[in-house]
C-alpha cells in the first residue's frame, strides 16, 4: 500500500463523503491523519511477531494497517458499524487482524467479554507472547480502558496510546498539584509513565477542541508487588480522593467509621509519622501504598475479632 493511499485527511474526507456519513463526535471519532505520527506510534510500540496488539477505537483502520505487518496478531475493536465496515475493507489483506464490532467496555470497570475472549485466544495461540495496547483512544473511554488493563491479570507489556493532553497531565502528576489524583496514583503505583509527544489539533480529522498526547506506559513488577491487594488499593484511593481537600484523618474516619475507631486511625497515622492536617493530595505514591496496607491490615484484624 503506497503512503498516498493511506488515510490522510483528503482520503478520509472523500471516503466519508462517498459513504454519505460524517464522523461522530459523541464517539470521539477524531482520526490521526499525520502519517509520520502514525508510524511514530508503531515504532514506539516496538512490535514483533510474538506480540498481540489490542487496538481500541479502530476507526477506519488507518492505524490498524500499520500495526498488522509489525505484530503477530491484532485484535481491533470498533463500536460504530459504519466505520467498522471501512476498517474491514482496509484490513482485508491482513489475516492476522481480528476486527470486533462491539463496545470495548462492558461497563466502566470491566472490558467486554468479547474483547477478553479474543485477546485470550490470540495469546493462547502464541505461547510466551505478550499483549500491547496500541491505539488512538477515543477520549470518552481512555481512562477506563487504561485503568482496566492495569487492573487486569492480562500479560500486558506496553501501552502506546494517544489521549487527551489533560489526561496525560493527570497520569504523570506529582503530589500537591491540581492534576494529582486517583488516576495518577493508580498508574504510577504500577507503571512507568512517559509523555512522548504533545499533539496539536491539526494532526486529527476532524480537529478536536483540545490538545492531545502520545503516552507510553510500561509495567513495573516491583511496584505492583509492593501493593499487595490491588483491588483494595484501587477502591481505597478512589474513595480517598473524592474528598482530596479535607484532612486525611477526617476522610479516613468517615470511610471506616463502621470498622475502625478514631483512636485506632490516629495511632496508624502516628506510626507512619503523618502530621495532623495532612491531606491525601500531599502524599506521594509509596506513602499511599503503605497507608492502604496498614488500613487493610487493621480492618482485617478488627473483622477477625468480631
Amino acid at each position: 500500500m503506497k503512503p498516498a493511499q493511506r488515510q490522510t485527511r483528503s482520503h478520509l474526507m472523500t471516503l466519508f463523503e462517498h459513504q454519505g456519513m460524517r464522523p461522530r463526535g459523541d464517539l470521539g471519532q477524531n482520526f490521526l491523519i499525520d502519517l509520520n505520527l502514525v508510524e511514530y506510534v508503531v515504532e514506539q510500540a516496538q512490535l514483533g511477531p510474538d506480540d498481540v496488539v489490542l487496538e481500541i477505537g479502530a476507526g477506519a483502520g488507518g492505524l490498524t494497517v500499520f500495526l498488522a505487518p509489525a505484530a503477530g496478531d491484532v485484535v481491533s475493536v470498533e463500536v460504530d458499524h459504519r466505520v467498522h465496515a471501512l476498517a474491514r475493507a482496509a484490513t482485508a489483506l491482513h489475516p492476522n487482524v481480528t476486527l470486533l464490532l462491539t463496545d470495548a467496555l462492558r461497563d466502566k470497570n470491566h472490558f467486554a467479554p468479547e474483547v477478553l475472549e479474543a485477546v485470550t485466544a490470540r495469546l493462547a495461540a502464541r505461547p510466551g507472547g505478550t499483549l500491547k495496547l496500541v491505539a488512538n483512544l477515543p477520549y470518552c473511554i481512555a481512562t477506563p480502558v487504561i485503568s482496566n488493563l492495569v487492573a487486569s491479570d492480562l500479560p500486558w507489556s506496553l501501552m502506546v496510546v494517544t489521549i487527551q493532553w489533560e489526561m496525560a497531565e493527570r497520569m504523570r502528576a506529582k503530589p500537591g498539584s491540581d492534576d494529582y489524583g486517583a488516576l495518577s496514583i493508580w498508574l504510577q503505583s504500577q507503571c512507568r509513565v512517559q509523555v512522548l509527544k504533545k499533539l496539536g489539533a491539526s494532526v486529527f480529522w476532524p480537529r478536536p477542541q483540545v490538545d492531545s498526547a502520545i503516552v507510553r506506559l510500561e509495567p513495573d513488577p516491583l511496584r505492583r508487588a509492593a501493593i499487595g491487594d490491588r483491588a483494595f488499593f484501587h477502591d481505597f484511593i478512589r474513595r480517598l480522593f473524592t474528598q482530596r481537600r479535607k484532612s486525611l484523618r477526617s476522610v479516613l474516619v468517615s470511610m471506616y467509621e463502621d470498622q475502625l475507631e478514631r483512636t485506632r486511625i490516629d495511632a496508624m497515622l502516628a506510626s507512619m509519622q503523618l502530621p495532623d492536617g495532612a491531606r491525601a493530595e500531599q502524599l506521594d505514591v509509596p506513602v499511599l501504598v503503605e497507608l492502604a496496607k496498614v488500613i487493610m491490615t487493621n480492618v482485617e484484624i478488627r473483622m477477625t475479632k468480631q
